[in-house]
């Protein structure tokens, strides 16, 4: 079964599943929805599943971003290649450090870095938040944190408390870890709630981006959560923590570019080290890429990270 076919198929089967149950209360047996948003109306549930539709049957979806589109909507379609250069994929970075060990020496050159080179972020876990966006005021460069990291299987409730401390923080985008064991156990609901959660303790102009951790899952999985990730309201998936067994793939980001289509932007992470690898993500669909190999990206420097 190609690419196309398996989306075609697995669309119908997460739309009627996930149809069955909307209207219910978020995961953790609360009836009462957290404070923060208007991110979920039917008006935006029913767009999106039209949306989605067509992007999986190979229909033009309206309202498709072009690109330029702005940051609130970063979906788009991947660049035209010929001429793009190591140091035009640097705005494609979220330059990352996630490590325990993170020392405050190293925060900062991350920042120095982010800063020389014209990353479009630093990708930090929370503690470091506030700091990063002190140092990166007013610098161009925007803060991004890590929620439920790496694991996904906190309590929504604490991954919403994360998230909305981080943006009080000072952080631009968020990126969660999926509860991968709810999809794993076919529980779409609490999967699609737990988006939702933190998708509430965002802003407007947040970026929410899912990790789905594509080295757990099977390729149907995969279309799942994308679909699902789709359905909630976030604006990006993204294939992977790092602290998995594998990292983004080209053939993983042409399957989540396909099946969530040209208005969900797509993050490649993990195991992205050198300006050939970064560009061929990108040529398969990515629209972002996740690396603490950045300056060896952008510079065809020889990269130490695994990351």
């Amino acid at each position: 079964m190609n690419t196309q076919e398996l989306v075609d198929q697995i669309t119908g089967q997460v739309l009627a599943k996930l149809r069955e149950s909307s209207g219910s209360a978020p995961a953790g047996g609360s009836s009462v929805a957290p404070a923060g948003g208007g991110n979920g109306s039917a008006a935006e549930a029913s767009a999106r599943t039209a949306a989605a539709t067509a992007a999986a049957t190979g229909a033009p979806a309206q309202g498709a971003l072009a690109k330029g589109a702005s940051a609130k909507e970063p979906g788009t379609a991947p660049p035209e290649l010929p001429g793009l250069r190591p140091a035009d994929v640097a705005r494609y970075i979220d330059h990352t450090l996630l490590k325990p060990e993170a020392t405050r020496e190293q925060v900062d050159k991350l920042c120095e870095e982010a800063v020389e080179y014209g990353f479009y972020s630093v990708c930090v876990n929370t503690t470091w938040t506030a700091y990063c966006a002190r140092k990166l005021r007013g610098k161009g460069v925007k803060v991004c944190t890590v929620i439920g990291f790496p694991l996904g299987a906190m309590d929504s409730r604490a991954k919403s408390f994360e998230a909305r401390n981080s943006v009080e923080n000072g952080a631009g985008e968020i990126d969660m870890v999926m509860n991968v064991g709810a999809l794993k156990s076919g529980d779409l609901k609490t999967v699609e709630e737990d988006i939702r959660w933190v998708l509430r303790a965002c802003r407007q102009n947040t970026i929410l981006k899912v990790i789905i951790e594509n080295a757990l899952l099977t390729d149907e999985e995969k279309v799942l959560a994308c679909q699902i990730a789709k359905r909630a309201g976030a604006h990006y998936v993204k294939t992977s923590t790092g602290f998995a067994s594998s990292g983004a793939t080209v053939e993983d980001i042409a399957l989540m570019r396909r099946t969530v289509g040209l208005e969900m932007g797509v993050k490649a992470a993990g195991g992205v080290r050198s300006y050939e690898d970064a560009l061929a993500m990108i040529q398969a669909g990515a629209s972002r890429i996740g690396a603490s190999s950045s300056v060896a990206i952008v510079t065809g420097a020889k990269s130490q990270s695994s990351y």
